[in-house]
This record gives C-alpha cells, sequence and structure tokens, in this order.
C-alpha cells in the first residue's frame, strides 16, 4: 500500500530522514557516554575511591 504524499512528499521524507538521523546519533552518544561513565568509575574504584552509598557506616564517621 503506497500513500500519497502530494506535493510535499520530499519535505516530509526529509524530515522524517532527518529526525531519525538525530535520534540514532543521540543513541549512540548515550551508548558511548555509559561506556565511559562506566570505565571511569571503574578506574576510581581500583584507586580505593568508593562511592558514598557504598561506605558502611563505620567508614562514615
Amino acid at each position: 500500500m503506497i500513500m500519497s504524499l502530494g506535493p510535499y512528499a520530499s519535505f516530509i521524507v526529509t524530515s522524517y530522514a532527518a529526525a531519525a538521523v538525530v535520534v540514532a546519533i543521540l543513541i549512540g552518544w548515550i551508548v558511548l557516554d555509559y561506556r565511559n561513565q562506566t570505565q571511569r568509575l571503574r578506574e576510581l574504584e581500583e584507586r580505593g575511591i568508593t562511592r558514598r552509598s557504598g561506605r558502611s557506616a563505620m567508614d562514615a564517621s
């Protein structure tokens, strides 16, 4: 089933394609940033720096 988009077909298709590209770029950016942040947290934990939420009550005092 082919839809007729009328005289604005190229504008509509281009807009959807541009939106799809932007969404794909954002998803890729989020994935890369997640990997980067996870690596940085791993490096900090290897140096002995722990998260506040991971400390016990004895460490806080």
